[in-house]
């Protein structure tokens, strides 16, 4: 068991998550397999595929040293969902008091959305360990480094848009992580290892 600070420090450690968003459990649990064993600890499957829930509790317990979290988390009965199947941290898409009050009851991690400041103070205030800055390619590094003039105490973790050659620049600019979806697990098993392993080795360069 780890306390929720410890599931936060684990989730971004890398600088990256990863985010497997495919259509049912065997393709998720497929692909998500190849980016951890290439590295990667960090993982969420949003709960737009129905089958998530079967992928999160498989990945948990195969993996159990890896971070698997639950995205596009709406509400609190799919938060008490995905944290009963093993999900350790939470990514919503807005800021939802009920969904961030639901992970840290059960020792989750809450990870909610946000694409203004007003939202982002929102998130600090209603608890989060993290904020999602999304969409992040309709904002850019720039603005993230802006934001972090002013509220240097926010976590921000930018998703949506970003590839892995991005993902520098967006932590050079004061992002603690960047989410990144198909850019990252697209393609063969080689091709997925491969881009893995250098974009860990960017992410910590």
């Amino acid at each position: 068991m780890s306390y929720r600070w410890e599931i936060t420090a684990s989730a971004l450690h890398q600088g990256v998550i990863g985010i497997v968003r495919t259509r049912d459990a065997e393709s998720a649990v497929s692909a998500a397999r190849v980016a951890l064993e290439a590295g990667l600890r960090s993982i969420e499957l949003p709960l737009t595929n129905p089958g998530a829930l079967d992928a999160i509790s498989g990945l948990t317990a195969a993996y159990p040293d890896a971070t698997i979290g639950a995205g596009t988390v709406l509400d609190e009965p799919s938060a008490v969902l995905a944290i009963r199947a093993g999900a350790r941290f939470l990514v919503s898409p807005s800021v939802d008091a009920a969904v961030i009050r639901t992970a840290h009851r059960y020792g989750a991690a809450a990870f909610p959305g946000a694409g203004s400041v007003t939202e982002i103070v929102r998130a600090l205030e209603e608890g989060a360990d993290a904020v999602k800055v999304f969409p992040a390619s309709a904002l850019g590094p720039s603005w993230v480094s802006d934001v972090r003039a002013a509220l240097p105490q926010a976590p921000l973790v930018p998703t949506g848009g970003i590839g892995p050659d991005d993902v520098p620049g967006w932590l050079s600019a004061g992002a603690v992580a960047c989410g990144i979806g198909s850019a990252l697990t697209r393609g063969t098993t080689a091709e997925i290892t491969a881009r893995v392993e250098t974009l860990l080795r960017s992410a910590h360069g």
